[in-house]
């Protein structure tokens, strides 16, 4: 079930150096069901590596895929402000290739099926991967035809065989997820059709390291992309970038669109200038991770004293939110229900369980309201705008979040 690498995933070399110990961890997506699972839940470390020589920032403990991704319960259509983003992708999408009824748009890691959905509005055919059970059921049950199997170069030969290359390969924070990326680029360039796109987003790692975004990091991502090392594995398997988008998405995101080195010989000047960027930001040098590793115990402490603090007050205090980034926050900075009563969240598939590790409850959202605590933790911090918005009457009758990242603060 777990394994620990000893080569870099883009260049195979051996020079990887830890900087960042994040301690033993559950599976940030592994929910408890009862309490009777506490005793036996499973833990793995949590360090974070850097490559000497292609500079890729990684993890080398792997857990089995089938262990990561088949319980998966993240329900993107939840939140508005996710779909309005798939909503407006998807137009971009179909205007700049010109999409029609007959161009297969395949999307690598479809989740609940929410952006293919904005896809077939524009009438052209879809197909979703996606190794989660209950999430590819649920895209199925929305009408979009779903695969419940992984993306790799095996299942891409499938898809080409019975159902013809794609005009449009989509993969939305799905790269960081594989631990062998270039075998999952080779297999998008296999299926690829003619003229057609590869559209990738991934977390960028300068805003992860300029923000202190230390609880993106789990076990499921083991990849952390720059633009750097993103044109590094693009060139071990013959795609070049034709474009490149720096979006605010996820905190802060890169959006590339490949095409195969047949069709552009170079890559795109405005990558050649991210590249440039990082390089004087210092993300090509190890000194860089060290000052990060430093800043993200100094992020930690600045949150337990804030929620300790309140405790003494008498305040009481819940979360917002089951992320899963939120369980590397809770398990990282020790917050169990001694300081944190209970979370709760949208998402039907996580109410009644326990959260990885600190087992805090999760309930329905509608116990904000009913419970009203003093102060609630947004541990969906990416969402903030669209939460608070929300949650303008908690606001009203007193009560404060707790924005965590980069430093806690409350507002």
């Amino acid at each position: 079930m777990h394994t620990k690498r000893t080569t870099c995933r883009i260049c195979d070399g051996r020079r990887i150096q830890r900087f960042l110990t994040l301690g033993p961890m559950p599976l940030a997506n592994s929910f408890l069901r009862s309490p009777e699972e506490f005793a036996a839940e499973p833990s793995f470390a949590l360090d974070v590596y850097y490559c000497q020589d292609c500079t890729l920032v990684q993890l080398i403990d792997v857990v089995d895929r089938e262990a990561l991704f088949h319980n998966c319960l993240y329900v993107k259509r939840l939140s508005r402000t996710l779909s309005a983003r798939d909503i407006e992708f998807a137009r971009g999408v179909v205007e700049e290739l010109r999409l029609g009824p007959d161009d297969l748009v395949v999307e690598a890691g479809s989740g609940d099926g929410g952006l293919l959905a904005a896809f077939q509005r524009h009438g052209v055919r879809t197909l979703g991967v996606e190794p989660a059970t209950a999430l590819a059921s649920m895209s199925r049950e929305a009408g979009m035809e779903t695969f419940d199997k992984f993306f790799d170069e095996h299942t891409a030969t499938e898809l080409a065989q019975s159902h013809g290359r794609a005009k449009a390969i989509i993969a939305h924070y799905v790269l960081a997820h594989v631990d062998d990326p270039r075998g999952f680029l080779r297999g998008c360039r296999h299926v690829l059709a003619p003229a057609g796109r590869v559209v990738i987003q991934v977390a960028y790692l300068r805003d992860l390291v300029e923000q202190l975004q230390y609880d993106t990091i789990y076990h499921e991502h083991h990849c952390y992309f720059a633009a750097t090392t993103l044109v590094r594995l693009c060139d071990a398997v013959g795609l070049r970038v034709q474009n490149v988008e720096r979006i605010p998405a996820q905190g802060g995101s890169l959006r590339l669109w490949l095409c195969g080195q047949e069709e552009r010989a170079e890559h795109v000047d405005s990558i050649r200038a991210l590249m440039h960027e990082e390089r004087a930001a210092g993300l090509t040098e190890s000194a860089c991770y060290e000052r990060f590793a430093g800043e993200v115990e100094q992020s930690r402490a600045a949150l337990v004293e804030l929620l300790n603090d309140l405790q003494r007050q008498g305040r009481s205090i819940a979360a917002y939110g089951a992320p899963a980034k939120g369980n590397t926050l809770l398990n990282y900075c020790r917050i169990d229900t001694k300081l944190v009563a209970f979370t709760v969240d949208k998402n039907p598939l996580k109410v009644g369980t326990y959260t990885p590790g600190m087992h805090i409850p999760v309930l329905p959202a509608s116990a904000l309201r009913e419970r009203r605590p003093d102060y609630v933790l947004l541990l969906p911090w990416n969402l903030a705008d669209e939460i608070i918005a929300q949650e303008r009457d908690y606001l009203a009758a007193g009560g404060r979040f707790i924005i965590p990242i980069p430093m806690a603060r409350v507002v």
